[in-house]
């Protein structure tokens, strides 16, 4: 698992230093890099239409694992970008990632705002005039923002300035614990936790491989299913940790039961005896049971008619 994670880790890097290499040479002067080892940049862009020059400057700061699993963090600097128009260039921009995520996504972030620039500078004169309440004397003339200063800024994950609008989207969602299932000294544990993005499916692993009983376990299975309402589809993923097919059929299952914004990892503790086909029985049913428990599906009744059994077995959960 942990090679794993160091591998996703290197071919993210790999990818973010082809990126910056791409739009430095696309954009030239415009792309700054401010801080090298903290992954910084920033990006004046403007409207270029001579009229009505606007410009706004994008700051950017690129997590260890962007582009697999997270987005940029980022935000934008525009004395004229303000209520409803800011959350109308937030949104389009996270539904660019979520239409492309795990790709490199910046050119595609820094166009889709100078089409926003262009397009209110296009717009009437009475509803689209820059804000310009305490602006200098200088930027009233020129349009331009001032370049922010990064030379003692730091990489500050729980700064909410520095998200996207969502700012659950770097929040560790709880984790609960389920019963156990022994047989033939195999144990099989569950574990839940709602998730609304891949940063939060990332976390949750994380923070479950802190507890040294898990990460000891022989196979930890996971399966994940995100809902996105403006698309109407689902992100969703597996992970078999070694025990072949198990990640599907417990994705599978969590189709079956139409669960959504939720993942579940089961741990198993091989206890040296080879179970056959029963080790996904009870993957399968662990699984079952606390989606049952915590509300994850429509009623206990509904689950039982898709097979699942909710008699729960009496064991210490995982503190």
């Amino acid at each position: 698992m942990a090679d794993r994670i160091n591998l996703e880790k290197d071919e993210d890097l790999q990818a973010q230093i082809e990126e910056v290499e791409a739009l430095s040479s696309i954009y030239g002067d415009e792309w700054c890099v401010l801080d090298e080892a903290s992954r910084i940049f920033c990006i004046k862009i403007s409207s270029d239409v001579k009229e009505s020059k606007l410009t706004a400057c994008l700051q950017i700061i690129l997590p260890p694992d962007y582009p697999s699993a997270s987005p940029p963090i980022y935000q934008i600097n525009a004395a004229w970008l303000q209520g409803p128009e800011r959350a109308k260039l937030a949104n389009s921009l996270e539904d660019l990632y979520v239409e492309h995520v795990g790709e490199s996504i910046l050119y595609l972030w820094v166009e889709k705002i100078r089409e926003f620039l262009l397009e209110k500078s296009q717009d009437s004169e009475t509803a689209d005039q820059p804000e310009k309440v305490n602006m200098t004397a200088e930027e009233e003339v020129d349009g331009e923002e001032e370049m922010p200063d990064f030379s003692t800024f730091k990489l500050n994950t729980e700064d909410p300035q520095l998200f996207m609008e969502h700012a659950y989207d770097e929040e560790l969602p709880p984790i609960k614990h389920g019963n156990t299932i022994t047989d033939r000294r195999s144990t099989f544990q569950p574990h839940i936790a709602s998730v609304v993005t891949p940063r939060q499916v990332k976390n949750v692993l994380q923070k479950l491989y802190e507890n040294k009983k898990i990460a000891s376990a022989t196979h930890n299975i996971y399966a994940y299913r995100i809902y996105c309402e403006d698309k109407h589809s689902f992100l969703q993923d597996c992970e078999d940790d070694g025990e072949t097919a198990a990640g599907g059929r417990l994705l599978h299952l969590m189709q079956i039961l139409d669960v959504r914004n939720v993942m579940v990892v089961v741990s198993r503790w091989y206890g040296g005896i080879l179970l056959g086909p029963d080790r996904f029985k009870h993957i399968n049913n662990c699984a079952r049971n606390i989606l049952v428990e915590e509300g994850y599906t429509g009623s206990v009744d509904d689950a039982a008619k898709s097979g699942v059994k909710t008699k729960k077995t009496k064991s210490k959960k995982t503190k």
